[in-house]
């Protein structure tokens, strides 16, 4: 394997978009390390910053087992179902080559509840729906999106089970369906259901398939923004630029999930409303040496697609979190592991 190092151009470094309504939202690059914006910088690599404070908030984490319940919306493949299930498959699976996603996860473990208890280590693929027919149209809102999963959960045949401790809700849109704030401002984001809609409190994400609305935007390196003449796509591991673009933005939310479900534990800056979670203080750091306009060092397999953790049998590309220990975004393929 070959290790290689992705250099973006500064003048790709896009201005940030605060995301003002009340659920945390992500993209994959464009902009500066959320530690570089709000916190005026960092003094070496991998956005580490003695002026980061990721605080506690007495909320609950996700410390029993976890189980993530996907909703397929729209029409999906299954060879694009079966590498999302992979990576959600490959969080516990301690067993893989290292560096691996289940050492990924090590990091979100880290973190503890008011009783000094851990993020579970252990992440269940759980019951699936499938909402194939579109059931609220192919344009979503943020509170559409709610209704969705009220319909998956709800469901005459086959629903969902409500599990509002340690079940997270993976609503999935296909590349033909556009959500509210999508590829403008977010490629994913995560918050909860409102018992007025759904009847219940759960945890809830939403990522989306970029392949033919912005790929450019959400699913970066492997699509690249027209407006930089020059910058050539980086080989996608799994050979599907569109899935393999979303699995980061489902690291991240799943990690912010697990340590921020009812976005009132672990979050920094002072603003509960748009809270700054492990994983948007590392946006765009993939390796070591990352930070600002630099993804950080990679690996390339035997057929040039770059990755940076081995799944149980597949490869993966995904963003780093952040370490309150060490007040460092880490990750299982650095050097210096």
């Amino acid at each position: 394997m070959h290790r290689v190092s992705v250099l973006l151009s500064l003048v790709a470094v896009a201005t940030l978009v605060l995301v003002v309504t009340p659920v945390t939202g992500y993209r994959p690059w464009l902009k500066p390390n959320s530690s570089d914006l709000m916190y005026g910088g960092s003094k070496k690599y991998e956005g580490s910053s003695e002026f980061v404070k990721m605080r506690y908030h007495m909320g609950p984490v996700l410390t029993a087992n976890i189980t993530i319940h996907p909703i397929w919306y729209g029409r999906w493949q299954k060879s694009q179902k079966k590498i999302i299930r992979e990576f959600i498959n490959s969080i516990s699976a301690v067993d893989s080559k290292h560096p691996s996603v289940a050492g990924w996860w090590k990091t979100v473990q880290l973190y503890t509840d008011q009783t000094g208890a851990n993020i579970s280590r252990t992440v269940l693929l759980g019951e699936e729906k499938n909402d194939r027919f579109y059931s609220h149209g192919k344009s979503l809102t943020r509170l559409s999106i709610q209704s969705v999963i009220k319909s998956a959960v709800t469901a005459r045949t086959k629903p969902l089970p409500i599990n509002p401790k340690s079940g997270l809700y993976l609503l999935l849109t296909s590349d033909d369906v556009y959500v509210q704030d999508f590829c403008g401002q977010v490629c994913g984001f995560h918050y909860f259901t409102f018992p007025s809609i759904v009847g219940y409190t759960l945890p809830y994400a939403w990522v989306g398939n970029s392949a033919k609305l912005c790929p450019g935007t959400c699913a970066y390196p492997f699509a690249v923004p027209t407006f930089i003449p020059g910058l050539k796509p980086l080989k996608s591991p799994n050979g599907d630029v569109g899935v393999d673009g979303m699995i980061s933005v489902i690291g991240h939310e799943v990690a912010e999930l697990a340590t921020n479900p009812l976005v009132n534990a672990w979050y920094a800056g002072q603003d509960p409303v748009a809270p700054v979670e492990i994983a948007d203080l590392c946006e765009g750091i993939y390796g070591t040496g990352g930070g600002g306009s630099y993804t950080g060092q990679l690996l390339n397999d035997r057929d040039g697609a770059t990755y940076n953790m081995n799944g149980i049998r597949r490869k993966y590309l995904v963003q780093w979190v952040w370490n309150h220990i060490v007040s460092y975004c880490t990750g299982p393929n650095a050097l210096d592991q």
